[in-house]
């Protein structure tokens, strides 16, 4: 496979794509996960909203170790 040259355009689409599938990766599983929970016990989407925000966290984290730190 040809690594991409410095001056294409299209070089960082890949990473950025990977960015944007795990954010929304990480909001529809943990939010799904509260959904599920909301079902078992009965509550008014209280725990889907948790889920959404601690999945939002928890991808911006992912992404963060992945893309953030830099030091590679």
């Amino acid at each position: 496979m040809r690594e991409p040259r410095r001056n294409d355009m299209w070089a960082g689409v890949g990473v950025g794509w990977a960015i944007t599938s795990t954010l929304i990766a990480g909001i529809v599983v943990v939010g799904g996960l509260g959904y599920v929970l909301d079902r078992v016990f009965g509550t008014d989407a209280v725990l889907t909203a948790v889920g959404i925000v601690a999945g939002a966290g928890f991808g911006i984290y992912i992404v963060y170790l992945r893309y953030g730190r830099g030091g590679e």
